[in-house]
């Protein structure tokens, strides 16, 4: 996939792209994974289908940033109005790995049931 030049130094773009916003929701770091949940939908702006496309498998913020060419704080921007849309799902890596160090329900639950024996 041939990828196009996107002129990131053209503030006049960069303001069409967010709409006029210039601040980002804080919630997504450079490691945040973003997944997509469904396919582009007609009439969506080109960097929202970009996105989708990009994210059918878990990629980090930073990966989408520079494979779209665009700052930082412009994809922060465009993947807010994406989960908004409940068009993503975000998380990040730390969270994964935190619910997967979780002891198993069984094993809680014998500790709950040994508790209550005593």
């Amino acid at each position: 996939m041939k990828r196009r030049p996107v002129d990131t130094g053209d503030p006049d773009r960069l303001y069409t792209v967010t709409g006029g916003r210039s601040r980002a929701d804080d919630q997504f770091d450079l490691v945040t994974l973003v997944v997509t949940e469904c396919e582009p939908t007609a009439g969506m702006q080109s960097e929202h289908v970009r996105i989708l496309e990009l994210c059918r498998h878990p990629t980090a913020l930073v990966e989408v940033a520079a494979e779209l060419d665009l700052p930082i704080t412009v994809v922060r921007i465009l993947l807010g109005d994406l989960l908004d849309m409940g068009k993503i799902t975000a998380r990040h890596p730390r969270a994964a790995r935190a619910i997967a160090e979780l002891p198993e329900t069984a094993l809680l639950k014998e500790v709950l049931h040994g508790l209550r024996n005593l």
